[in-house]
């Protein structure tokens, strides 16, 4: 018995009271206690559902002189068809080449600081240093730059295509390493000789200098820049919606203009609170859990459901339309990011929904007490997104 007790203490074992019995083969004790309700389900989940989790600390890592990048795409999260992530690192003075993609790039700066470049279709340009809490966000086909300022810069980017891949971008060493000298010379109208040092291969991430003022680069004529900018300061510009549990920051086309592929929340869910039971009637919702840890349980209709746990640095995702809920299962603030492949945000809470159908409709499909009625579904407007 005092073996078996000291099992427990390791690692969570599939056992719930008489049911079930001790694991006697190889574990993993770590990640049995990350994910808890992997080993002893609630009884309310059944039937089959895809793994909706995936964590950071699990993915390949491209380490470069500069920083490093890590990505989760549908290789590693199969049911993530409309976002792909990407963790990136730069250290101070280091630079995410001059690029482009054939995805649009949303990104929210974790910490750090850098600064961020791009030309419009109509030869504009724009440059701007985004701070923790700022987002960007760059159209498909838009060339861009990124570089670590002086205290360096880790961010998330979000693609509008779950099976987009870092390693797909069209870079310019890359292109320019493998176009013909004599083409290069006449398309510039210089010597070959100019290129006979040029780089052999895809740069990616290098090491630079820590840029000097912004002032100095930006564009003396106001005229000369892109408008609407392809930054936000999130925190700056957003009222948060307040509730008892939680508070949420939105940003969409509807305040971040460029931004049409992409919608935002971002979700500060306090101890023992719940964002509520809902869903989404646009998209999937792709997430990116920042701190704290919490509890998702997500219903696919046909009575299949399936409950994950959440750390800082995991990816979740709920497919389109299906109803979820986030709980707090932490004794700090539970922050992560919802994203959607769309130019806005939209929810539907199941709460808002049960208030505003007729009480009788309602009582012929539960046998609910008039208290409940009265106190729990009170018939209000108010925001869609709410916490309890």
């Amino acid at each position: 018995m005092d073996e078996e007790k000291k099992q427990d203490q390791m690692s969570p074992q599939p056992i719930k009271g008489k049911r079930g019995g001790h694991i006697f083969g190889a574990e993993n004790p770590e990640i049995s206690r990350q994910n808890p309700d992997f080993m002893t389900p609630p009884n309310t989940d059944k039937g089959t559902m895809p793994n909706l989790k995936y964590p950071y600390a699990q993915t390949h890592t491209r380490i470069e002189n500069g920083g490093w990048s890590r990505e989760v795409t549908t290789r590693e999260l199969p049911p993530s068809k409309t976002i792909a992530g990407v963790n990136m690192h730069l250290e101070p003075g280091g630079v995410r080449e001059l690029h482009w993609h054939k995805e649009a790039e949303w990104s929210y700066m974790i910490k750090g600081s850098a600064r961020i470049t791009a030309i419009s279709p109509d030869g504009k340009e724009f440059i701007d240093d985004v701070h923790e809490g700022d987002l960007w966000y760059f159209p498909s086909g838009i060339p861009h730059s990124l570089k670590g300022l002086s205290e360096g810069a880790e961010f998330v980017l979000a693609f509008d295509d779950g099976a987009f891949s870092e390693n797909s971008t069209f870079s310019i060493t890359d292109w320019l390493a493998h176009t013909p000298k004599s083409v290069l010379a006449k398309n510039f109208g210089v010597a070959e000789e100019e290129f006979d040092n040029i780089p052999t291969g895809e740069l990616y991430i290098y090491q630079g200098d820590v840029p000097g003022s912004i002032e100095e680069e930006r564009p003396a004529n106001p005229n000369e820049c892109v408008d609407p900018k392809y930054s936000f300061k999130l925190f700056d510009e957003v009222e948060p919606i307040e509730t008892s549990g939680g508070r949420v920051w939105i940003a969409d086309s509807s305040n971040f203009l460029v931004s049409k592929t992409i919608a935002l929340a971002f979700v500060e869910i306090d101890p023992g609170g719940i964002r509520e039971m809902h869903w989404h009637p646009n998209q999937d919702e792709w997430q990116y859990y920042l701190s704290g840890q919490g509890r998702m349980t997500v219903f696919g209709s046909g009575a299949k459901a399936r409950t994950y746990d959440y750390q800082a640095g995991d990816v979740g995702y709920v497919p389109f339309a299906m109803g979820h809920y986030i709980e707090n299962t932490g004794d700090e603030p539970l922050r992560f990011l919802e994203m959607f492949k769309s130019d806005h945000f939209s929810d539907i809470s199941l709460n808002q929904w049960m208030a505003q159908t007729p009480p009788n409709t309602l009582k012929e499909h539960f046998p609910f007490s008039d208290n409940f009625m009265k106190d729990a579904l009170k018939n209000e407007k108010r925001p869609n997104v709410k916490f309890n």
